[in-house]
């Protein structure tokens, strides 16, 4: 089922095919290092090396049979190797082998995430300066608050982004190791040296320490990266899907020619694409629960974390690429409407000014608590009464004996809520050139 939301790289990645390939660039490095250390005959490697290949049918074949994956891939790779055959696998265990190529495989998906992340990055840095003087409504509690832009918002987004770059090159860094120390971490049938050069050929640092596994707590870094850039593309399409709503209409998601929003209301234009990101980044965070539950193993290991990891892996990455291309080709065509949020910030007839006419009483030492009196009473009035805010604050005998007409009228202007703007922009782009 997933298979319908896999792009053709991160999909590729993940088969079967890739991973005994992952498998077999272990092997051979392993060979390879016994052959610098003259453990293997130069002949015999270069016959590893020129026909080692293996067939994913005949694998699945002989698993049926062994019920074990490592020696069914084996039994395959040696059918075409031939004599020299013997020398692959020697003094390794299992997971000397698929923890390495485990970690290869989450690396190789790491940078693709990392490509889509910098995509979406340089995406929403566009549309933010595109909107960087786009005036509307900032909100709180889901109730207006005072005026903003809606490129301040996308710089929010984009510095988030910012920092999903640096954990995933954290993540990077936590599962670039691999370990090739037998079946209980102390290199009883190898020489530490085949780890150290093995795991060099293939980009790897050696694990200072392990069992007969890689630590999980590495992999749930991997997971917690992915999971926490999926609730920050949720949260991004949690706040499209808002001002999608009829009532709003400020920013609408793409709707393409052809596209049927209802079987039923042929007017409708449903945020199909937004919620299916907030569906599928839920899926992410409840596979970063299970990564969780891995870490605590049986002694040198136990085969509990096995199955969970040949879904939550996959799954995670082909989500997470998925849903990361959704937002930056959402973001990319979305639809803007400036008018709309002009007329929404008017829509509360000035309250969004309170707090400017609050502190303009201040200045004249009105007690804050006084001008907050003054003001909620008229505040509250506009609300119910549906009146001019404004008109209300300069008819107010009260805030009349304090305040002239034309300071009044200055807590309505918008030019102050602009004015430093382009210091917030300056302090985000300002790093970048």
């Amino acid at each position: 089922m997933i298979e319908r939301y896999s792009r053709p790289k991160m999909g590729s990645i993940w088969t079967e095919e890739n991973r005994y390939q992952k498998w077999l660039e272990v092997e051979i490095a392993v060979c390879e290092a016994w052959a610098e250390l003259g453990k293997i005959p130069p002949k015999a490697l270069k016959q590893i090396k020129e026909k080692a290949s293996f067939s994913v049918e005949q694998i699945t074949e002989i698993e049926k049979v062994v019920k074990h994956d490592v020696i069914a891939f084996l039994s395959s790779v040696s059918e075409t190797v031939g004599e020299a055959a013997r020398y692959i696998h020697l003094g390794l265990t299992s997971y000397d082998v698929v923890d390495t190529a485990l970690s290869l495989l989450l690396k190789e998906s790491l940078l693709e995430i990392q490509k889509d992340l910098t995509s979406l990055k340089e995406e929403i840095k566009t549309q933010a300066l595109r909107h960087k003087e786009t005036v509307m409504v900032g909100r709180t509690h889901g109730v207006h608050a005072e005026p903003i832009t809606f490129g301040i918002k996308l710089l929010v987004w984009y510095e988030e982004v910012k920092r999903h770059l640096q954990r995933i090159e954290k993540a990077l860094e936590a599962i670039s190791v691999g370990r090739i120390s037998g079946s209980v971490g102390t290199y009883i049938h190898l020489d530490p040296k085949v780890e150290t050069l093995a795991l060099s050929k293939l980009s790897l640092e050696p694990a200072k320490v392990s069992t007969q596994i890689l630590q999980r707590d590495r992999h749930a870094e991997v997971l917690s990266a992915l999971a926490l850039v999926s609730s920050s593309l949720e949260k991004f399409a949690v706040e499209i899907r808002h001002h999608q709503r009829t009532e709003v209409l400020e920013v609408e998601e793409p709707f393409t020619k052809g596209q049927k929003g209802s079987s039923s209301m042929p007017h409708k234009k449903n945020p199909v694409r937004t919620e299916r990101i907030s569906g599928l980044a839920r899926l992410v965070r409840a596979n970063l629960l299970v990564s969780l539950e891995n870490i605590p193993l049986w002694h040198e290991r136990d085969i509990s974390h096995s199955s969970a990891e040949r879904i939550i892996f996959p799954d995670s990455f082909i989500l997470t690429d998925f849903i990361l291309a959704e937002t930056t080709d959402i973001i990319k065509n979305w639809r803007v409407y400036p008018e709309k949020m002009k007329e929404n910030l008017n829509l509360t007839r000035g309250l969004v000014f309170s707090q400017s006419v609050l502190l303009a009483l201040t200045k004249k030492d009105i007690s804050r608590e006084q001008a907050y009196k003054w003001v909620q009473k008229n505040s509250l009035r506009a609300w119910e009464e549906k009146q001019d805010f404004k008109e209300l604050i300069l008819s107010d005998p009260e805030i009349s004996q304090v305040l002239s007409p034309e300071e009044v009228e200055s807590c309505f202007s918008l030019q102050p809520y602009l004015e430093k703007i382009d210091f917030i922009f300056d302090r985000v782009f300002g790093d970048e050139g």
